[in-house]
Protein backbone atom coordinates (compact mmCIF):
# COMPACT_ATOMS: atom_id res chain seq x y z
CA UNK A 1 0.00 0.00 0.00
CA UNK A 2 3.21 2.59 0.49
CA UNK A 3 3.64 2.53 -2.76
CA UNK A 4 0.29 3.93 -3.71
CA UNK A 5 0.42 6.49 -1.47
CA UNK A 6 3.82 7.32 -2.79
CA UNK A 7 2.78 7.32 -5.71
CA UNK A 8 -0.11 9.59 -5.21
CA UNK A 9 1.91 12.20 -3.34
CA UNK A 10 4.53 11.89 -5.83
CA UNK A 11 2.05 12.93 -8.67
CA UNK A 12 1.75 16.21 -10.67
CA UNK A 13 -1.34 15.67 -11.66
CA UNK A 14 -2.71 15.15 -8.17
CA UNK A 15 -4.24 17.88 -5.84
CA UNK A 16 -5.20 15.75 -3.40
CA UNK A 17 -7.05 12.65 -2.02
CA UNK A 18 -8.54 10.65 0.81
CA UNK A 19 -8.26 7.02 2.04
CA UNK A 20 -11.97 6.17 1.51
CA UNK A 21 -11.45 2.51 3.10
CA UNK A 22 -8.66 0.40 4.26
CA UNK A 23 -8.37 -3.44 5.25
CA UNK A 24 -5.34 -5.24 6.32
CA UNK A 25 -4.93 -9.11 7.16
CA UNK A 26 -1.68 -11.18 6.92
CA UNK A 27 -1.67 -11.98 3.15
CA UNK A 28 -3.92 -8.94 2.04
CA UNK A 29 -5.15 -5.74 1.68
CA UNK A 30 -7.90 -3.45 0.27
CA UNK A 31 -7.57 -0.15 -0.71
CA UNK A 32 -10.11 2.54 -2.01
CA UNK A 33 -9.32 6.01 -2.31
CA UNK A 34 -10.28 9.22 -3.53
CA UNK A 35 -8.14 11.17 -5.72
CA UNK A 36 -8.64 14.97 -6.92
CA UNK A 37 -6.82 15.71 -9.82
CA UNK A 38 -5.19 19.10 -11.63
CA UNK A 39 -8.41 19.78 -13.29
CA UNK A 40 -10.79 19.29 -10.49
CA UNK A 41 -11.58 15.70 -12.30
CA UNK A 42 -11.74 12.61 -10.05
CA UNK A 43 -9.70 9.18 -9.94
CA UNK A 44 -11.29 6.55 -7.43
CA UNK A 45 -8.90 3.24 -6.95
CA UNK A 46 -10.11 0.39 -5.55
CA UNK A 47 -7.30 -2.48 -4.83
CA UNK A 48 -7.48 -5.84 -3.17
CA UNK A 49 -3.81 -7.19 -3.17
CA UNK A 50 -2.76 -10.93 -1.87
CA UNK A 51 -0.67 -13.67 -2.87
CA UNK A 52 -3.16 -14.92 -5.02
CA UNK A 53 -4.74 -12.64 -6.63
CA UNK A 54 -4.24 -8.41 -7.60
CA UNK A 55 -8.23 -7.29 -8.21
CA UNK A 56 -8.56 -3.76 -9.59
CA UNK A 57 -10.68 -0.72 -10.49
CA UNK A 58 -9.52 2.85 -11.42
CA UNK A 59 -12.76 4.84 -12.39
CA UNK A 60 -11.49 8.50 -14.12
CA UNK A 61 -13.98 10.90 -14.00
CA UNK A 62 -14.10 14.90 -14.96
CA UNK A 63 -15.10 17.39 -12.83
CA UNK A 64 -18.92 16.87 -13.96
CA UNK A 65 -18.69 13.53 -13.09
CA UNK A 66 -18.36 11.74 -16.18
CA UNK A 67 -16.87 9.16 -17.33
CA UNK A 68 -13.71 9.58 -19.38
CA UNK A 69 -12.03 5.59 -18.27
CA UNK A 70 -12.59 2.90 -16.29
CA UNK A 71 -9.65 0.12 -15.88
CA UNK A 72 -10.11 -3.40 -14.37
CA UNK A 73 -9.30 -7.11 -14.62
CA UNK A 74 -12.96 -8.10 -13.51
CA UNK A 75 -13.21 -11.54 -16.41
CA UNK A 76 -15.80 -10.96 -18.49
CA UNK A 77 -14.76 -9.97 -21.41
CA UNK A 78 -13.20 -12.81 -22.96
CA UNK A 79 -13.24 -11.91 -26.34
CA UNK A 80 -10.12 -8.70 -25.24
CA UNK A 81 -6.88 -9.60 -26.01
CA UNK A 82 -5.56 -8.03 -22.80
CA UNK A 83 -7.84 -10.46 -20.86
CA UNK A 84 -8.99 -10.23 -18.06
CA UNK A 85 -7.47 -6.32 -18.08
CA UNK A 86 -9.54 -3.38 -19.77
CA UNK A 87 -10.80 -0.55 -20.13
CA UNK A 88 -14.34 0.76 -20.38
CA UNK A 89 -14.59 3.78 -22.68
CA UNK A 90 -17.25 6.45 -23.78
CA UNK A 91 -16.65 4.44 -27.54
CA UNK A 92 -17.39 0.75 -25.31
CA UNK A 93 -14.42 -1.84 -23.57
CA UNK A 94 -11.51 -1.48 -25.22
CA UNK A 95 -7.72 -3.64 -24.88
CA UNK A 96 -5.58 -2.58 -22.13
CA UNK A 97 -2.30 -1.92 -21.31
CA UNK A 98 -2.66 -0.10 -17.68
CA UNK A 99 -2.63 -2.63 -15.02
CA UNK A 100 -1.45 -0.44 -12.08
CA UNK A 101 -1.89 2.76 -10.39
CA UNK A 102 1.63 3.83 -12.45
CA UNK A 103 0.29 2.90 -15.37
CA UNK A 104 -2.95 4.77 -15.00
CA UNK A 105 -1.63 7.51 -13.64
CA UNK A 106 0.97 8.11 -16.57
CA UNK A 107 -2.00 7.54 -18.76
CA UNK A 108 -4.00 10.13 -17.25
CA UNK A 109 -0.88 12.51 -16.83
CA UNK A 110 -0.63 12.55 -20.52
CA UNK A 111 -4.12 12.88 -21.36
CA UNK A 112 -3.89 16.17 -19.28
CA UNK A 113 -0.90 17.24 -21.11
CA UNK A 114 -2.22 16.74 -24.34
CA UNK A 115 -5.74 18.43 -23.57
CA UNK A 116 -3.71 21.38 -22.01
CA UNK A 117 -2.14 21.58 -25.37
CA UNK A 118 -4.74 21.25 -27.89
CA UNK A 119 -6.30 24.20 -25.45
CA UNK A 120 -3.44 25.90 -25.90
CA UNK A 121 -2.74 26.07 -29.63
CA UNK A 122 -6.42 26.60 -30.36
CA UNK A 123 -6.32 30.21 -28.70
CA UNK A 124 -3.68 30.99 -31.05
Amino acid sequence: MLKELRLLKDSKIIKDFKILDFKEGNDFYYLKIEAILIDDGKLYIKEHVSNENYIYSFHWQDKNGDLIVRWDNAPHYKNIKTFPHHKHTKNGVEESDEVCLEDVLKYIENQLNNNYLEKKNSKR
